[in-house]
């Protein structure tokens, strides 16, 4: 298993390619690659056609998928509306891999997707899943629905698209195609383990509080106590009682019941979409049924670095013997530079954590990631897949 990083800021897209293939061929020698990510600025949108054709003529990886976005990420740089090219390489001996491209349809006056591989219920092993999505074209619902129906248990992770404002503007990257709607991916199984690490950039603040009445996505009661009430009480608890803290708060929606105790990663956090004076009642942008634990969240930048730090050490705690070989990286839009005070902090932590090895990914418009073993669209998050040696992985 060997995995390669190479980046270009060239503008001109054959030139480009040269250079990703020159990078390539140094790390790999003679061998093609099994896998390649392709990950460009939006700034290559017209050109996109021709990047992918260079590559496929120049690289040849057998398996190639990718998308363009508002910024990419690869090395030790993050590219925020800058131009760069990112291709990311594998040979991945004994891993099985299946391509994925799912368009949309309506069915019974709602978007529903087709196209899924039908195999997948006869793997023995459960293939993790790789996607990129366009926004305007894909009910993100439906796909993970789809993988728990088809393939229970599998993890997904990747990105939405970040590179086009509007429908028909996003580029995906699928072998010998390039498209711009609905999503692209591959399943990937074998003697490969590739573990997820989420980070949704919060800390928990106060204390958890069961739902004691709710209707759907709204909640009127916490503990007993207007949902309402509760959340000024927290706000009015957190030190810096500033506009800006209160605009930062989000909740947190325990993932797993029976765990006696509750920290960081069991939490999937949702927004808070407003709230009713004269019923208590505050929504969320999620389903919430009575009896589930819920707990405020605090978001911003101190808090985004604390939490990425603490699951990574976690993750290396809990795999000393399996250190990643390499990894790809999935940041929020609202990250970088807009959340921290200096350029390219998560892969920098990424990097302290994990060594010198080969890292990519992009800046999305929305992050695939698990939580509690259940796939999820996430915001403000990095997503992150770290490979795994397969002579020490669990087969």
């Amino acid at each position: 298993m060997q995995y390669h990083v190479a980046i270009s800021k060239e503008a001109n897209v054959e030139k480009a390619v040269e250079a990703l293939q020159e990078s390539t061929a140094r790390s790999f020698g003679e061998k093609t690659p099994d896998l390649a990510f392709l990950f460009f600025s939006s700034v290559f949108s017209e050109e996109a056609h021709a990047l992918h054709a260079f590559v496929r003529e120049k690289i040849a990886p057998q398996y190639l998928v990718g998308c363009m976005n508002h910024g990419v990420i690869g090395d030790t740089e993050e590219f925020e509306e800058q131009p760069a090219i990112i291709l990311w390489s594998a040979v991945l001996p004994d891993v099985t891999m299946t391509p994925i491209r799912l368009t949309a349809y309506e069915r019974d006056g709602r978007l529903a997707l087709k196209g899924w591989p039908q195999d997948f219920h006869t793997h023995t092993q459960r293939p993790y899943f790789f996607l990129f999505a366009d926004p305007f074209t894909t009910p993100i619902d439906e796909v993970f629905a789809s993988i728990n129906h088809d393939s229970p248990g599998s993890l997904a992770i990747g990105g939405i698209a970040s590179g086009g404002t509007d429908s028909g503007e996003n580029r995906l990257v699928l072998n010998q195609d390039v498209f711009d709607s609905g999503v692209v991916g591959v399943a990937v199984s074998g003697r490969i383990e590739v573990r997820t690490v989420v980070s949704q950039g919060c800390q928990p603040i106060g204390e958890p509080y069961v739902v004691t009445k709710s209707d759907r996505n709204i909640i009127y009661e916490l503990g007993g106590l207007s949902m309402l009430d509760r959340l000024k009480s927290t706000i009015q608890g957190v030190r810096d009682t500033s506009q800006h803290v209160a605009q930062s708060i989000q909740v947190g929606l325990v993932m797993n019941e029976y765990r006696g105790k509750f920290e960081r990663g069991d939490f999937l956090i949702r927004d808070l979409m407003g709230a009713d004076e004269k019923s208590g009642g505050v929504a969320i942008s999620d389903i919430v049924h009575e009896g589930q634990t819920l707990q405020f969240h605090l978001r911003d930048g101190n808090a985004a670095d604390e939490e990425l730090r603490t699951l990574l050490e976690k993750d290396h705690r809990t795999h000393p013997d399996r250190p990643a070989q390499g990894a790809l990286l999935f940041s929020c839009n609202c990250r970088g530079t807009r959340l921290f005070s200096e350029p390219h902090h998560d892969i920098t932590l990424l990097r302290d954590h994990i060594g010198n090895v080969p890292i990519a990914g992009f800046f999305a418009g929305g992050e695939i990631g698990p939580v509690g073993g259940k796939n999820y669209l996430h915001g403000y998050t990095a997503s992150v897949a770290l490979f795994s040696d397969p002579s020490t992985a669990s087969l």
